[in-house]
């Protein structure tokens, strides 16, 4: 991993452009997202992951977000369809089952090349919570969030995939879609200390973390989570988290602003790596013009997450698949 660019970035199709090419060699970013536009079947992903770590010439992380239900891109019938997390615990309340869904999940990512899950999600759901957020949570308070949280990372590492906690520190309070617009919470920061947080602060060991673009009112008025200096010294003061932060995606219409100013705003707040998900050229181009090298405690973080990847211990992925559905019908 040498001279990256802190950013990560998707691509438009099944198969890298030229252009892509060309310009993925240039910037370098430190890692890349994948989604359903990227997706046809095993063997054209696995091309597609291998060109892209010989495009840049490393082996950089390739993340996607598979957290199970309605929000996973890899679908049947090739890969393993799941309940939304809070249905599958209100179903079947056991860390063990959660643990071995998301090693199941580790298997199928791993052998596609993808090593980066963006999960598990640790937003607590609450009567507020918008309908993007809320089924995808694992619970309604912070101590089944915080040890369902604990069991999906468990699976994913012995997997050989790496978490990434989202949205830190807490996007179950917010009754808007962020993809849309800018939600502010007026919730006293001592009620955030008491519930919201606690999930992120029991899993501030893991490697990295996704922020919330929206407003905290009682940390900071004016700013979103993403682009506060208040909000980031919280995470790691006030939570204790010392790994690789990166944003949410830049182009969701919560933030405002040219791609510059929102990656300016970004890394001024002190996230490490910024997130650029739609395979936009043109914006893609703003952002790396914008995207300084990965050096100094953000590189630090950067190589320790990436050290925490393993080669998985094998796994019959069938027969546990066998004894995950066993197990959830016997619950029934």
């Amino acid at each position: 991993m040498t001279d990256c660019g802190a950013c990560i970035f998707g691509c438009e199709g099944l198969y890298l452009t030229q252009q892509e090419k060309q310009f993925f060699k240039s910037v370098n970013p430190w890692g890349f997202i994948l989604f359903a536009r990227n997706i046809s079947n095993a063997d054209q992903l696995r091309a597609l992951t291998a060109d892209i770590r010989n495009t840049v010439g490393w082996n950089a992380p390739i993340l996607i977000d598979q957290e199970g239900g309605r929000v996973q891109r890899l679908r049947s019938p090739e890969w393993s369809e799941w309940l939304p997390p809070l249905e599958q615990v209100s179903h079947t309340p056991d860390s063990q089952l959660m643990q071995l869904r998301y090693r199941i999940i580790a298997a199928e990512l791993h052998a596609l090349g993808i090593d980066v899950n963006c999960a598990p999600m640790l937003d607590i759901a609450t009567r507020d919570s918008h309908e993007i957020i809320e089924n995808r949570c694992f619970g309604r308070d912070a101590g089944t969030v915080t040890q369902m949280g604990r069991a999906a990372a468990n699976g994913l590492l012995a997997g050989g995939v790496l978490p990434i906690i989202k949205h830190i520190p807490g996007h179950g309070r917010a009754n808007m879609d962020s993809h849309f617009e800018l939600p502010h919470l007026d919730t006293p920061l001592a009620t955030l200390q008491a519930s919201d947080f606690i999930p992120f602060k029991g899993l501030s060991d893991l490697p990295m973390a996704m922020t919330a673009h929206i407003v905290y009112t009682d940390i900071d008025p004016d700013h979103c989570a993403t682009q506060s200096p208040a909000v980031i010294k919280t995470i790691r003061n006030d939570m204790g988290f010392d790994g690789l932060i990166m944003t949410d995606d830049l182009s969701m219409k919560a933030l405002q602003g040219s791609f510059a100013d929102r990656c300016n705003a970004s890394f001024g707040a002190g996230c490490d790596v910024v997130l650029h998900c739609n395979g936009i050229m043109d914006e893609m181009a703003q952002v790396a013009d914008a995207t300084p090298a990965l050096t100094g405690t953000a590189l630090i973080r950067a190589e320790a997450a990436l050290n925490m990847r393993k080669t998985p211990e094998p796994f019959d992925i069938d027969a546990a698949k066998e004894q995950f559905h066993h197990l959830m019908e016997k619950a029934a």
